[in-house]
């Protein structure tokens, strides 16, 4: 299936985008050759900046294959930014609603009329202590998986050294260099044709971000973690430790009435 136009929205955001990208990021990209050429395809990317959708799609704007991303649908609803995003042909996400699913079906319906849809696979910014990736949600391995297409993984690391995660001002010297990384397509072809059970979804998005992590260890020369960081196994140590401090606080409460309760019989005695 042939590539779709990059289109006006697209090319009157890259006008307005890339000069101070340009100027803020130095550049060292590889793998473009991995970009298929023709067809749809996902691209599976890490996510450690506010900013590394920009940078990310800078890359692969430079490759003539752009990329549509799964934005919150918010979004779409605000002036410019909003028509922006409609132009651009960004994917509305409609969280907690009966329109949840739609995002799903929009993404293969661009898949297969050839285009490429970009995935954070861990959903928000990672929250690893070293911005290494985290465990994944299953979103483009349900799409990959029913579409059969292409899945690019792709690294990335600058963009959060010049605004860290959750960074209100960015860090402009000295100048960061913006590394991008695009590896070859994932071999999902043993999840083919099988039951899309929960299991089977997990396991093929653990293969994706294996993937994705094997290429940041090469961008960074570092090695990461043996197991990913994992937001719900956080989540429940924090509850974890917030109703043992509580079960702490009630005992510390209880034996300091006690006291003060001998100390009050003592004195009606």
């Amino acid at each position: 299936m042939p590539r779709r136009r990059i289109g006006f929205w697209y090319r009157f955001a890259a006008v307005i985008c890339k000069p101070p990208l340009v100027v803020l990021l130095k550049r060292d990209w590889r793998g473009m050759e991995n970009i298929p050429a023709e067809g749809g395809f996902i691209t599976a990317v890490n996510h450690n900046s506010h900013i590394d959708p920009l940078a990310y799609a800078h890359f692969q704007y430079n490759t003539g294959r752009v990329p549509r991303f799964l934005a919150k649908s918010g979004l779409f609803n605000k002036g410019f930014v909003g028509a922006a995003m409609r132009g651009t042909g960004q994917i509305p996400v409609y969280r907690e609603s009966t329109d949840a699913l739609s995002a799903f079906r929009a993404a293969i319906d661009a898949v297969e009329r050839g285009e490429c849809v970009a995935f954070y696979p861990e959903g928000t910014l990672t929250r690893d202590p070293d911005g290494w990736p985290m465990t994944g949600k299953t979103g483009a391995a349900r799409v990959a998986l029913q579409t059969k297409c292409p899945v690019i993984p792709v690294a990335q690391w600058g963009a959060n050294e010049l605004l860290p995660p959750y960074a209100r001002k960015p860090r402009l010297f000295p100048r960061k260099t913006s590394r991008v990384l695009a590896g070859p397509p994932v071999d999902l072809s043993r999840f083919y044709d099988r039951e899309m059970t929960p299991e089977l979804l997990k396991e093929a998005t653990e293969a994706i971000m294996a993937a994705v992590t094997r290429l940041l260890e090469e961008v960074r020369g570092e090695k990461a973690p043996e197991t990913p960081y994992d937001p719900r196994v956080e989540r429940m140590e924090q509850r974890r430790r917030t109703r043992a401090q509580r079960n702490g606080q009630d005992r510390t409460r209880g034996e300091r009435a006690a006291v003060r309760e001998a100390r009050e019989e003592g004195l009606g005695t």
